[in-house]
């Protein structure tokens, strides 16, 4: 019996345990996450990448599976101990394209759906990044680190060579970036190449700029797409020279395949960001999102519709105050899907491309990736604060809901969950912030049960109805726990003015919000202990814990900190994305002292009283190890009850499972010890 249709009866046979426990992170460090869905050219099927967690090894593995737009036969399509994702159909639907880092480096490979052993397409001396297939199946667009100066691939392995060669380790640097998120920078660009899949020479669209595409740290393969005659590429990038570090210019290029004209930018007209361009299969249309105001990551991301090949544009429901993202578009280019942060939720939106008219297709929880199938129906991935993420579909009328997937059944078979719901209050200024609570396991209205406040990032984001791997207030309500999440002002999904709230107010808003929040809480819920309380915050969250410790010391039994800033001043001088303090404090710190002074935590440290465990990564190259190693120090030095939990390889976040692991095993002990006594 071949082994994918052994690994498919086994999951569909896996029987209920009798007995179930609380839900913990064990359980959701082990879960399996599916991404990267692909519906084939004839809306049918779908293939998707899921991800295991192999704790031996102490590393994800992904895999590519297959299941019916009905639900039908799932299948397991590969199994290589190595990496497999980026599933691609090729134009027929008779074969996938995927990348792979099987035989020691990441090339594209291709496997016959029917049956057969995948083979190597690429063969290439680098490492491929990401890639796009062409219409015609003819060519693959790759992107590869390069030096932006070698004239081919040869130059590069040579260099690279040579520099390995090399007894001393010392880099110069004549410009911004030195590093960015989690790595130095050595010279190289990430570059976008078109290779014939039959073989042959790859060509350098970007050749000579020095730039990324896709853009770093965290751009894809949606940032760049063939035009619909397959003899150019439309690609993302960030070409701006010297003021990289402090600007968000990105924008829209087209390049031939050939190479032979340097790439034309697109969108010179706008200085903020352009990105994600997606044809219509009418090949008639080159929709895109952009934000509007130059040096502000968190604007509203735009829906532009560009008229094709000949340049006319128009923004697609300018009065929808959401900001779009996951476009795609119907058969019939009369219509594009997205996603949208929406009042604590991620639903699903059709925007009539001739009227602009918006409709909300899905309701509660995080949709992402829509892609249209057979049918008039929807393929989309769907979690909430209670389910993992699976696949499902839906009729594009908003009727019709399937779920096609169930990845985590043995998992959710044998675990309870905390009931969870959303609740509103008056913040700042009266306006309404909405907030989640999630009861504990085996939830008593008779009894009193402690409470993780937990406190969302960016800042501009959000603790919504998501099924969180690093965040998850379900580990809280296993371990007996009450967990609040207040979407403060800053937060998105609640209108551009929401979100754009907290510049130049770090430290006002969104605190009165928090305290407002829990009093509220509190109130509503009177199964919350006033007494035993701890809050815990990550990156803005976590500079907000140094902030509350100065601020609203007499809140909490203890605190916990993961990568928060200490010394606003001193975080513009160490972090490598300058325009984000400088959006967010109104310039630097050379021009506006006072907008990093009034709200740093550092100005209140000695006010600080309450116990807290402060955890860094050495690889944060956003807030650095010396934001946490100096509130620890000033913990320590005025005599508060403290710890430190140091992950060397780490970077903004926790990735390694048995990190993760440790990370809960020792922030649910401390807070244990602060609120079981």
């Amino acid at each position: 019996m071949p082994l994918s249709l052994v690994a498919a009866l086994a999951l569909a046979a896996t029987p209920a345990p009798a007995k179930t426990q609380p839900f913990n992170h064990h359980d959701m460090i082990s879960m399996r996450r599916l991404s990267n869905p692909r519906v084939s050219p004839d809306g049918t099927q779908v293939a998707y990448v899921l991800r295991s967690t192999d704790l031996e090894a102490n590393r994800g593995r992904t895999d590519l599976w297959l299941v019916g737009v009905d639900g039908s036969a799932p299948r397991q399509l590969t199994s290589h101990p190595d990496a497999d994702s980026d599933p691609t159909w090729a134009p027929d639907g008779k074969s996938l394209f995927f990348l792979s880092s099987r035989g020691g480096s990441s090339q594209v490979w291709r496997l016959p759906i029917d049956g057969g052993e995948p083979t190597q397409v690429t063969k290439l001396p680098l490492d491929v990044g990401t890639f796009r297939l062409s219409p015609d199946g003819a060519r693959l667009a790759v992107s590869m680190e390069v030096f932006p100066d070698c004239a081919g691939l040869d130059c590069n392995t040579q260099r690279e060579a040579e520099r390995s060669k090399r007894k001393a380790t010392g880099r110069t640097y004549d410009k911004l970036f030195a590093r960015h998120w989690d790595t130095w920078k050595d010279g190289r660009r990430s570059h976008i190449f078109v290779v014939p899949v039959a073989g042959g020479t790859p060509v350098d669209l970007m050749k000579g700029m020095d730039a990324d595409g896709p853009t770093k740290p965290f751009g894809g393969p949606e940032e760049y797409t063939f035009t619909p005659d397959g003899k150019s590429v439309v690609f993302t990038a960030r070409d701006v020279g010297r003021t990289e570090s402090w600007s968000t210019d990105l924008d829209l290029f087209v390049s031939p395949i050939d190479g032979k004209a340097r790439p034309r930018k697109l969108t010179e007209k706008n200085r903020a960001t352009d990105t994600s361009p997606v044809f219509s299969p009418d090949g008639k249309s080159l929709a895109y999102l952009a934000m509007s105001r130059p040096g502000y990551e968190a604007d509203r991301y735009r829906v532009i519709v560009r008229a094709w090949p000949g340049g006319q544009e128009r923004v697609l429901a300018e009065d929808w105050d959401r900001s779009a993202g996951g476009l795609a578009w119907s058969p019939d280019s009369k219509t594009l899907f997205a996603t949208a942060g929406h009042i604590g939720q991620q639903p699903l939106f059709a925007l009539d491309v001739a009227s602009g008219k918006v409709r909300q297709i899905t309701k509660d929880g995080t949709d992402d990736s829509p892609q249209p199938a057979a049918g008039n129906r929807l393929v989309y991935v769907h979690d909430d604060l209670d389910s993992p993420a699976d696949l499902f579909v839906i009729n594009q009328d908003g009727t019709g809901t399937k779920q096609l997937t169930q990845v985590n059944q043995d998992t959710l078979a044998r675990v309870r969950f905390g009931g969870f719901e959303q609740f509103e209050f008056p913040g700042w200024n009266n306006e309404t912030v909405r907030a989640y609570v999630v009861k504990p396991v085996d939830f008593d209205p008779k009894r009193q049960y402690p409470l993780a406040f937990l406190i969302h990032g960016g800042p501009q984001g959000s603790f919504g109805n998501h099924f969180h791997y690093r965040w998850n207030p379900q580990v809280y309500a296993g371990r007996g726990y009450v967990a609040v999440m207040v979407d403060f002002h800053g937060s998105t999904g609640y209108g551009q003015a929401f979100t754009d709230a907290i510049r130049d107010d770090w430290g006002g808003k969104p605190l009165e919000d928090l305290q407002k929040g829990l009093a509220a809480a509190l109130q509503r819920y009177p199964f919350i202990s006033k007494e035993k309380k701890c809050a815990l915050g990550a990156s803005y969250g976590g500079y907000m814990i140094n902030w509350i410790a100065g601020n609203w010391a007499d809140g909490f039994k203890c605190l916990v900190n993961h990568d928060g800033i200490l010394d606003e001043r001193m975080g513009y001088f160490d972090t490598e994305e300058l325009w984000f303090p400088e959006w967010e404090h109104k310039g630097t710190p050379w021009e506006n002292p006072e907008g990093y002074r009034k709200h740093s935590p550092i100005e209140h440290v000695g006010k600080w009283k309450t116990p807290m465990m402060v955890i860094h990564g050495g690889q944060d190259f956003r807030v650095v190890e010396t934001q946490g190693l100096g509130t620890f120090t000033a913990l320590q030095r005025r005599g508060i009850p403290s710890k430190l939990l140091y992950f060397p390889e780490e970077n903004h976040w926790v990735l390694r499972p048995a990190n993760s692991l440790q990370w809960h095993d020792e922030v649910l002990g401390w807070l244990d010890q602060w609120t079981r006594n």
